[in-house]
């Protein structure tokens, strides 16, 4: 594992992949496979990826790739590749009879090969099985080295022809790594692709390192950081220049940062006397302003995708509970009630749910709630659950989970049905975790 080089960068997506955007068929209207999410009956669609024809070792590792990302989707069930009855050929129709019989009824071919400079071309079809049609095709020409990125897109192409759903599978979480005793653990933040490939830090742990989170819009990530001896600080990190600058007043402690949907602001959680108020802060010119005042501590602020309101905690009703005020601070009230605490708010992307964690009764519950505070749901409960994000489609939210002991934390990921959670692989203990808008366009 290497240090982030402050010369390494997030290239854009022109520069990593020239889309073709090509149909390789006609794409006939009749084909119709589609998976509705929820309901009582819901059951992962059977699907099989079959191993990419061309080159031996790029081609297994896209079609792996894909097999991995539309698994722990938790709605699809890869065939195992002992039950195919064919390889099929990429350039001609699959034996459809033959794939019936298996059960499945969605196909994914695919052939990696390289141009005479060493460029890849990944094309890949999607095959409705029971129709026996073509849903779509596509192909990329990209550097060898992003074969693994070409994986996540076509998975993407694939979920969302079939569920519905917007795409997630092309995007990275940072999180906290911790290592050491867990009275002196050490906390670096780190960064890799949402399935746990190509993990990489950013800090070298001479910092503690809490709640990271990305900007919506650029390649930054605000996080709090405090070295021993001195006042925690928010800090904000550019992943394409490795430039890291610390913000707001040097004689407060600020916590918790969020950044506006354009990138240009902050709000975070401001230390005043006893109490913690909620503070924006323009990027540009460093102009703080804000927009709570009280006898409160008011904290973790996270702003609606379209910038109008603010969600946050607060103790001012005599319990952590979740607030929703206007971005200005205007018309603040309270949405979350009910048993216990509630604190962590995270908006979705969507702008339709609020996620959050209840904690009742010795338990840490990931729930959700509409912005009006109607409709609360578990999506999962335990001893320790903390910390929810959410995925960019907003049909994921991820979140941390601590057994406690000497143990530590460890990343998951639940859908918004509660049906379906899965682990997140990271090197070492881990927490704070944060997803990244999609990479497409960067």
């Amino acid at each position: 594992m290497h240090l982030a080089s402050p010369r390494r960068r997030t290239a854009p997506l022109a520069t990593l992949l020239a889309f073709l955007a090509l149909v390789l068929f006609g794409l006939p209207a009749q084909a119709q496979l589609q998976l509705r999410i929820g309901g009582g009956a819901f059951q992962p669609l059977p699907i099989a990826i079959a191993d990419f024809a061309g080159d031996p070792s790029l081609g297994g590792l896209v079609s792996g790739v894909v097999t991995n990302n539309l698994r722990r989707s938790g709605y699809f069930t890869p065939l195992d590749k002992g039950r195919f009855p064919e390889n099929p050929a990429f350039d001609a129709a699959p034996s459809f009879d033959k794939w019936r019989a298996t059960g499945v009824q969605g196909l994914v071919t695919g052939r990696v090969s390289r141009d005479g400079a060493g460029r890849l071309k990944v094309e890949f079809r999607l095959w409705d099985v029971t129709s026996g049609q073509q849903m779509t095709g596509q192909q990329y020409a990209t550097d060898p080295a992003n074969a693994r990125r070409t994986g996540h897109l076509i998975s993407d192409a694939v979920y969302t022809k079939i569920t519905g759903l917007g795409p997630w599978f092309d995007s990275r979480i940072a999180f906290v790594d911790e290592s050491g005793p867990k009275e002196n653990r050490r906390k670096r933040l780190m960064v890799m692709d949402q399935d746990g490939a190509n993990v990489r830090a950013i800090t070298t742990g001479e910092n503690a390192i809490v709640a990271p989170r990305y900007s919506p819009a650029t390649q930054d990530i605000a996080f709090m950081a405090q070295a021993t001896g001195h006042q925690p600080r928010v800090q904000v990190i550019n992943l394409e220049t490795g430039t890291r600058q610390a913000v707001g007043n040097v004689d407060s402690m600020s916590a918790s940062p969020r950044f506006s949907p354009d990138g240009r602001r902050l709000v975070m959680s401001v230390q005043q006397g006893g109490n913690a108020d909620i503070v924006t802060m323009d990027l540009a010119s460093k102009a703080q302003r804000s927009i709570t005042n009280g006898m409160a501590i008011d904290t973790s602020p996270t702003y609606a995708p379209d910038g109008s309101q603010i969600v946050f905690e607060s103790d001012r009703g005599g319990s952590q509970q979740i607030y929703v005020m206007g971005a200005d601070g205007s018309n603040p009230r309270r949405i979350s009630f009910g048993e216990g605490s509630a604190s962590q708010p995270a908006w979705s992307p969507k702008g339709d749910l609020i996620a959050f964690t209840r904690q009742r009764k010795g338990g840490f519950a990931i729930c959700v709630m509409k912005p009006d505070g109607s409709g609360e749901r578990v999506l999962t409960e335990g001893f320790h659950n903390e910390g929810p994000t959410f995925a960019p489609n907003g049909q994921y939210v991820l979140f941390f989970r601590d057994p406690g002991g000497q143990g530590g934390g460890k990343l998951y990921m639940v859908d918004i049905t509660g049906k379906v959670e899965q682990p997140v692989p990271t090197p070492s203990y881990a927490s704070d975790p944060t997803w990244s808008p999609l990479l497409a366009g960067r």
